[in-house]
């Protein structure tokens, strides 16, 4: 039985929010629809024709001054952190996010609503274990040009803690911290988005602020407001009279914390490592972030949980009794020592083969390489590589011992690690596209003391004797 909290969830029916785009000041409609294993994040774009698809992903990043923009083939998503992080934040892997327009709603400008409409839609467990990435090195990006950095180092579970420093009087330093992602929902979620007087200004002037009114932004007075201002704000939140209070914001909201500002950082912290695409474990220390470097760090952590997915070490109880011993694989291939150069097949199926060799110093290819510094040839973990595919392909025959097996082509040989006397190899071959007329087109990968040491594509046909 799977431990339910490392299997994958969905919501279990859809839900509907409307509001208004902060930045577009559009009226939108967002429904989140439940989605298979191994879908992810994923956002629809219903008013656009083919209703295209953008996946949450930090390759997708094309801006980050007003929020997290996500940009494939000319179909745009705006704003997309504080959906992604109630997504995250409730322990969600799979949501379909259809939306009539580029940018989610604003709501608050918090998470809170995502939240709410999220629990209401129920979240049901799927069948598949959840991928996580486990940090067990310290990861850091910093930007150079604003000081911002933010390092990720092994934990138990997944923890933020966010630092921000805005050198003005009314909001000076603030720390916010989330021990454990389950207090989501009560201690981050409410936390809503902010601005300084002056950023606002400079975005009615532009006429880039469109959907925002004094219940979805904290404003932060960091000058005197003059009397041509103040007519703006008084227009463009469609209030009679505006001040500031003692503690420096606007009077339109409260603060439900003194430290709203960090919290809502390490919201957005959490939305954008979303775009990562994998689960974490591990602390995250953000120091001044901000959209630019959570997304860069995001991109960094992306690449570098590819790079070990595809160099992932699998693992091999070599206590089992194999599937195949020396007998049988002498019964179907036909190599003969001293250049039968696998020992056991330990899985098989229609698309993959596992084998296994012990290497030793008594195989005679030390002999000659080299005397003084054994080293198993490359071209031989090819050939082992090659006889373990020639099992996957001769066990489709029903008379194999008839057969012999032919290499035609070989492609994008890398080899990693030396392989010396006493390694126990194992290879791993997998069809890179279906058996025709007994060609056998494969990937293989040889691995060693828990390393990849070599790989190729390999193509052989097997023929007649």
């Amino acid at each position: 039985m799977s431990n339910t909290n490392t299997l994958q969830r969905t919501i279990e029916k859809e839900v509907t929010l409307t509001g208004v785009g902060l930045h577009t000041g559009q009226d939108v409609t967002m429904k989140f629809v439940p989605a298979p294993e191994n879908h992810g994040y994923v956002f629809k774009r219903v008013d656009l024709e083919g209703a295209p698809i953008i996946a949450a992903d930090a390759n997708y990043v094309v801006a980050t001054q007003r929020g997290t923009n996500l940009e494939k083939n000319g179909i745009e998503i705006r704003t997309s952190e504080h959906v992604l992080a109630a997504l995250v934040g409730l322990e969600i892997d799979n949501v379909l996010i259809e939306l009539n327009a580029p940018e989610p709603p604003i709501m608050d400008g918090s998470s809170k609503f995502f939240v709410e409409a999220l629990e209401k839609a129920g979240v049901v467990t799927q069948e598949k274990e959840r991928e996580e990435y486990i940090v067990k090195e310290v990861i850091s990006y910093k930007d150079e040009e604003s000081g911002s950095e933010i390092t990720i180092i092994p934990s138990e579970e997944y923890q933020i803690a966010t630092m921000v420093d805005f050198g003005t009087k009314v909001l000076g330093t603030q720390n916010a911290t989330l021990d454990h992602i389950s207090d989501f929902k009560k201690e981050i979620s409410e936390a809503r988005t902010f601005s300084f007087l002056h950023e606002i200004e400079m975005l009615l002037d532009h006429g880039l602020i469109k959907g925002g009114d004094l219940n979805n932004a904290i404003v932060y007075v960091d000058k005197e407001i003059s009397e041509s201002t103040m007519n703006k704000l008084r227009k463009a939140f469609n209030k009679t009279d505006i001040s500031v209070k003692p503690n420096g914001i606007l009077d339109n909201l409260t603060l439900h914390q003194p430290n709203e500002a960090a919290r809502h950082k390490l919201l957005d912290v959490i939305g954008d490592l979303a775009l990562a695409g994998t689960r974490i474990r591990g602390k995250v220390i953000a120091n001044k972030p901000g959209h630019y470097v959570n997304t860069q760090f995001a991109k960094k952590l992306s690449k570098i949980i590819k790079l070990e997915k595809r160099n992932k070490v699998p693992v091999y109880d070599l206590n089992q009794p194999p599937l195949m011993d020396i007998h049988q694989i002498m019964a179907m291939l036909p190599h003969r020592p001293p250049f039968l150069l696998i020992d056991r097949i330990l899985e098989l199926s229609d698309s993959h083969v596992v084998g296994m060799k012990n290497v030793t110093m008594n195989e005679p290819f030390f002999v000659g390489h080299f005397p003084d510094a054994p080293v198993m040839p490359g071209v031989l973990q090819v050939e082992a590589m090659a006889q373990t595919g020639g099992i996957l392909v001769l066990s489709t025959v029903p008379d194999p011992e008839n057969y012999l097996t032919f290499f035609m082509k070989i492609d994008n040989v890398k080899f990693k690690q030396k392989v010396l006397p006493g390694d126990t190899l194992t290879f791993h071959c997998s069809l890179i596209t279906p058996i025709r007329r007994g060609i056998c087109h494969m990937k293989a990968y040889a691995y060693a003391n828990g390393k990849l040491v070599s790989e190729a594509e390999l193509m052989a046909q097997i023929a007649k004797k």
